[in-house]
């Protein structure tokens, strides 16, 4: 065999082996790498989505505690004023109640004088009548006594 021979085969044998390595080694491998670095792209950037999501569900947490603390808070004025407008209520019902309680009383003391000036009308009446009798010595009639009465009852 002659030097052209020999080269000729290694020239074959290293183009086989090129091929060889290319088809069956180098291209599954570089797939694998592709992949694993297609994997590693996704996985930084779903890291990364994740993180701006984690940023704008924290805001919105802060704002709707937010606004939970001034709903809290104009609740809690509201009850005030109500407990006040309560109060105030309770306070005029109370006074309206005084008053009418008041008024009849003074209406009941009103009758009660008005009575107690009719009999002691009568009573009046009656001892003038008496005293009359004994000035005069002498019996008056019941029914000139019972006109007496009612005419000194109504000058009275």
């Amino acid at each position: 065999m002659s030097i052209n021979a020999t080269l000729l085969i290694q020239i074959i044998a290293f183009v086989l082996l090129v091929w060889f390595v290319n088809k069956v080694l180098w291209g599954p491998l570089s797939k694998l790498m592709e992949e694993r670095q297609k994997k590693i792209a996704d996985g930084l950037s779903a890291a990364e989505k994740g993180k701006h999501e984690l940023e704008l569900a924290e805001q919105k947490a802060k704002e709707v505690l937010k606004d939970a603390k001034a709903q809290a808070q104009n609740i809690l004025s509201q009850a005030e004023k109500r407990g006040s407008e309560i109060v105030e209520d309770a306070k005029v019902k109370a006074n309206e109640e005084a008053d009418r309680i008041k008024a009849a009383a003074q209406a009941e003391i009103a009758q009660e004088v008005s009575r107690a000036r009719e009999d002691l009308r009568k009573e009046v009446a009656s001892l003038v009548v008496t005293g009359a009798e004994k000035i005069l010595k002498k019996e008056v009639d019941a029914a000139v006594h019972n006109d007496m009465l009612d005419t000194l009852v109504k000058s009275i």
